[in-house]
């Protein structure tokens, strides 16, 4: 089952459950209220998709997760997941712009399978994993790379407003083990792996991050990203496509300081 948030012309968010080229419509958001499909339907091609969940607690991520990728860090890969937080302000959704600073250096993509957290949770036991998800969705770890450098931790480089795209949807029954992730640029490759690589696997990711922080119902986890290019500019559309979840599409663009 797909669940989207959305809004139509520019009113309240709602949220549905896509059926073919319609949306069901939920009586409230169902990470508090549970999947409640009323009688309404609305065409997909007609409202705007948001991003899926604002977290109102926290965005965690996991970095250096697949062993190319750490590679690619001049890592060998952390012992325990290395985790660390985004605020919820770097969350937007689909076809938002990822608004990119006045910083030296790259800024690069990272396209991820997200988990979304569907209840209150502390010290879950990796196979209790799934009792406390509510489903899958995508993300892009955004990150000013050269700003991680010269800062010495990545606060600043991973947080930056816009920094966290999620989207399309959340899938509450796709099976996350297996999935290719693809990463384009103006419709170039440049990232490409499969779930089934992370060094860290989703159970543990859930069992290590709920022991350090509790979960709460919308909490969004990043399950880090494959190894490859990952570079972009302002013009640049960045597309994230992971198999069974669709794509995750967003433009980006220079800050115009005027508009902060």
């Amino acid at each position: 089952m797909k669940v989207a948030r959305f809004s139509q012309s520019g009113g309240e968010p709602q949220f549905g459950i896509l059926d073919g080229n319609e949306f069901v419509v939920l009586a409230g958001d169902p990470l508090y209220h549970g999947i409640n499909p009323t009688e309404v339907r609305v065409p997909e091609d007609s409202v705007r998709i948001l991003a899926p969940v604002i977290p109102r607690s926290k965005v965690i991520c996991v970095g250096m997760n697949y062993a190319e990728h750490a590679q690619d860090m001049n890592h060998d890969g952390p012992d325990n997941p290395l985790i660390f937080l985004k605020p919820n302000t770097a969350v937007i959704g689909p076809g938002d712009p990822i608004v990119i600073p006045p910083v030296e250096g790259r800024i690069v993509h990272e396209g991820e399978l997200a988990i979304v957290i569907g209840s209150i949770a502390k010290r879950v036991k990796a196979e209790d994993w799934r009792d406390v998800v509510f489903g899958f969705t995508i993300a892009n770890d955004v990150s000013a790379r050269d700003v991680m450098f010269a800062d010495g931790q990545w606060a600043r480089a991973k947080g930056y407003d816009t920094f966290c795209p999620l989207g399309p949807y959340v899938d509450t029954e796709i099976d996350p083990f297996n999935l290719e992730i693809e990463t384009f640029v103006d419709g170039e490759l440049r990232r490409k792996g499969n779930t089934k690589d992370l060094l860290h696997s989703i159970p543990e990711i859930i069992a290590f991050c709920s022991d350090v922080w509790t979960l709460l119902p919308g909490d969004v986890i990043c399950t880090g990203t494959p190894s490859g290019l990952g570079g972009f500019v302002d013009g640049q559309t960045i597309d994230i496509t992971i198999e069974g979840l669709g794509t995750l599409s967003n433009p980006a663009k220079n800050r115009d300081d005027r508009n902060f």
